[in-house]
């Protein structure tokens, strides 16, 4: 639906009536855009001292199964740590934006992200093309067309990807390996000396890591390979997991459009109509920096993740029906992936993996509900 000009409207919007120029929805946001340098060091000096105290619990505990526990949980703290960065590579963070830039690499440093590669992935492309084909790169559905031609590896991998229970096997090759670490002429045509440093920022901290682990284990009597296991893998590919799965449910569902044109993607609103808020009980969306309140993050990038719920809260009362939100299940979860395997860009449709229809046709799809509160 084509955005209007710019109003002043503080009434909700109905389905009956055009969405709003993007301007507008900004403006009903801003009260919560304030950033906080003070918040924002308390956030990234807590999830850092989880971090370490959580590594030095591997290597600690002398029971297996402490030393697995506290390697997930180590983890999961990363991908906190790593949503720290994500603000302030979206200099929502702190009001400062040279020193956003210096606490996005710290905290980027246990997911071994490099700073610049991912502000130029995420932010040029992901937020600026959300959801155009050839354009987006981020769990890209291929077409049956393209399926058909890839080699019999590849369409393993595709279906693996695809699966649901692969979303970190996805992320570590496809993005990080591929376009983050390093990357070659293909995957990042652009080629600056900053690329590099960044990646070799990462690389030092992951052999300081890695040999910080080896030193410890010789020290303590305890297997070397084991302790790289737990204190280093485990937690690395966690994080790949928890990135992967957050990014994948961020943008795939029934009622989630691709666009291979680009005017047809422009007049969707796709800051709106392409991504998702998923609920979980527990305050577990809380646990993880309010990051699954991501319509509000695609319609306005400076907003704090401290903000975000409750600027999600507003676009939801504002824009009553026309945002995805949807209570998080591994039912659902797992349904979505077997339903969103390929998408067909004639009928505007998701398919499985023979080519059936397994999603409204996008122009038939009903208004979806907001829940009460």
């Amino acid at each position: 639906m084509t955005a209007l000009p710019t109003t002043t409207t503080e009434q909700p919007i109905g389905l009956d009536q055009p969405l709003p120029h993007r301007k507008t929805l900004r403006e009903w946001l801003i009260p919560l855009s304030g950033r906080s340098t003070v918040r924002a060091f308390a956030l990234l000096v807590l999830d850092y001292a989880l971090f370490f105290a959580l590594i030095t619990g591997t290597m600690a505990f002398d029971a297996v199964w402490a030393k697995v526990l506290c390697a997930l949980a180590a983890g999961f703290v990363i991908g906190r740590l790593f949503i720290i960065g994500h603000d302030a590579c979206h200099q929502s963070l702190t009001p400062h934006r040279e020193l956003n830039k210096v606490l996005g690499r710290i905290a980027f440093l246990p997911s071994l992200t490099p700073y610049s590669l991912w502000d130029t992935g995420h932010n040029v492309v992901h937020h600026g093309y959300t959801n155009l084909k050839g354009v987006d790169f981020v769990w890209t559905p291929l077409t049956a067309a393209e399926f058909e031609a890839l080699s019999p590896m590849q369409k393993w991998l595709e279906r693996a990807y695809r699966s649901g229970w692969a979303p970190g096997l996805y992320y570590m090759i496809e993005i990080w390996w591929k376009r983050e670490f390093f990357p070659n002429k293909i995957h990042m045509p652009t080629r600056r000396p900053i690329f590099f440093k960044d990646s070799l920022l990462v690389s030092l901290f992951g052999a300081f890591w890695i040999a910080t682990i080896a030193a410890a284990a010789v020290y303590t009597g305890q297997s070397v390979w084991l302790s790289l296991l737990l204190g280093f893998v485990v937690p690395f590919f966690f994080w790949n997991s928890m990135i992967g799965f957050v990014v994948y449910v961020h943008h795939t569902h029934v009622k989630v459009s691709w666009h291979d044109n680009k005017s047809a993607w422009t007049k969707a609103a796709p800051f709106v109509s392409t991504t998702v808020h998923l609920t979980f009980p527990f305050n577990i969306g809380g646990m993880m920096h309010h990051i699954m309140e991501h319509t509000a993050h695609h319609v306005d990038m400076s907003i704090p993740l401290y903000r975000l719920k409750q600027a999600q809260t507003k676009l939801e009362e504002m824009l009553p029906g026309r945002i995805i939100v949807q209570a998080f299940s591994w039912k659902w979860y797992f349904e979505t992936a077997k339903n969103c395997k390929m998408y067909d860009f004639s009928r505007e449709c998701w398919t499985d993996f023979k080519g059936n229809m397994t999603s409204p046709v996008r122009g038939n799809l009903p208004p979806t509900p907001t829940p009460q509160a």
